[in-house]
């Protein structure tokens, strides 16, 4: 009779819908790219398929021509907004940023006021150190001299207010533009006018994932992914992110993150934002799996197995009675 109940009682228990909160996540995407382009929709759906959890790209303005020509304040800003709108967002959820979408990401994360809380922050190729060239230009006669052009005046206001990516050109070797005229990255990284707030929401991540590309040759240097840059005042050596002033001077708290075990540095291969589906399989989807959602469903299928393992015996000792009986 005793193992009749219990039998009954794991019948009905997982029998039962399991009712959890799937934490969903948002996208933000690089320099000229879209929310309508079919490739990032097809990104955001493995992920979601994979993870269980609802992914949403965020746009700002009409994505192409302003993810080149809309400044950063002027980004974050519509992002936030948007974020704090979104009431599938307001128990919390996690950040997926690609390439320069990650000025966006880190901008919400760290300047949005009484937003909801991100968990985690994966971080595809994003420029969180600098970027010392200007991106998707190549090494050709023509883009070295509009290289040197815009070295001239990368640091002006209308440069500043008129062309997204000098909002994150770093110059070893210009410092002092670099600190009087660069408009967002220097408060990004909580560099020169130290924010408590700023450090206090980055630190608060659960998880840091930063994916580097090792063939990655539209980031200079592909080691900003991980935000290791040069030294101040030169190109050389290139500086790995242990020994940044960022970091030992814990601007915005990564050293802090990193000591308590909470910062991933990823390494794939395959050109930037080229990243295989195993990889993202095996360096994202973890992190946009809900942990008690995984717990549960562990549960759900131990408390099938163990009912399985007692009906079992039951189904033969009926089996034997019927044969019995009819033979």
């Amino acid at each position: 009779m005793a193992s009749a109940a219990v039998i009954r009682f794991f019948i009905i228990f997982t029998s039962l819908p399991v009712i959890i909160h799937s934490t969903p996540f948002v996208v933000f995407h690089g320099i000229a790219d879209s929310c309508s382009n079919e490739g990032l929709k097809q990104f955001i759906e493995h992920l979601s398929e994979w993870s269980n959890s609802h992914g949403y790209c965020i746009e700002i303005g009409n994505g192409i021509l302003d993810s080149w020509f809309m400044p950063f304040d002027k980004q974050t800003e519509i992002a936030c907004e948007k974020v704090k709108n979104m009431s599938e967002l307001s128990k919390g959820y996690n950040i997926v940023s690609l390439s320069q979408g990650n000025m966006v990401g880190r901008g919400v994360l760290e300047f949005c006021d009484e937003a909801p809380p991100v968990k985690n922050y994966i971080s595809l190729a994003g420029p969180h150190a600098g970027e010392a060239s200007i991106p998707f230009c190549g090494s050709g006669f023509l883009c070295t001299l509009l290289a040197d052009l815009i070295d001239l005046v990368v640091y002006s206001d209308f440069v500043q207010e008129n062309f997204a990516p000098s909002n994150y050109i770093k110059i070893p070797t210009d410092l002092d533009g670099y600190r009087e005229g660069c408009k967002f990255l220097p408060k990004l990284n909580n560099e020169f006018e130290k924010n408590a707030t700023y450090k206090e929401r980055f630190t608060s991540l659960q998880n840091l994932v930063l994916i580097m590309d090792d063939s990655d040759s539209v980031l200079i240097p592909k080691e900003s992914s991980w935000f290791g840059y040069f030294p101040d005042g030169s190109w050389e050596p290139l500086l790995p992110t242990q020994e940044t002033r960022l970091y030992i001077e814990d601007w915005i708290g990564l050293r802090t993150l990193d000591e308590a075990g909470r910062v991933k540095f990823v390494t794939v291969t395959g050109g930037h934002l080229e990243i295989s589906d195993d990889d993202m399989k095996k360096y994202i989807v973890p992190y946009l799996v809900d942990e008690k959602a995984l717990e549960n469903s562990i549960m759900k299928e131990s408390l099938e197995s163990y009912q399985n393992r007692m009906l079992m015996p039951r189904v033969i000792s009926e089996n034997m009675v019927e044969n019995k009986i009819f033979n």
